[in-house]
């Protein structure tokens, strides 16, 4: 589980990251990530629609989400902000599949930063 502090919470922030935020996207994911002042930890948000799925099916992605995320946080630079979006995909992919998209991705763009 993410702590407080490692979670995005405010609708605006939402919107301003995926407006401003370099993107990079994958057959299951959208991530878009943002440098921000390095005062405050790394932050991450998740955003699964009804497009993926029923109630029972976006919790299973936002689970999974999350546990990849919560191993890589500690890696991310301060002051990054980083939303991971839901394609419809993830919805039948596999734990193996969506971990390793987003280790992939999170780490290409900390390489970028």
């Amino acid at each position: 589980m993410l702590a407080r502090l490692n979670r995005i919470v405010r609708s605006d922030d939402y919107r301003s990251i995926v407006r401003s935020g370099r993107r990079a996207s994958t057959p299951h994911v959208v991530v878009y990530m943002r440098t921000g002042l390095a005062e405050r930890p790394a932050r991450v948000g998740f955003i699964v629609s009804k497009a993926v799925g029923n109630a029972v099916r976006r919790n299973l992605v936002r689970r999974r989400f999350k546990a990849a995320v919560s191993v890589l946080v500690a890696d991310v630079a301060p002051g990054t902000d980083i939303v991971i979006r839901a394609l419809p995909a993830a919805a039948q992919a596999s734990w193996a599949t969506l971990n390793t998209e987003i280790t992939q991705v999170l780490r290409k763009g900390m390489a970028r930063a």
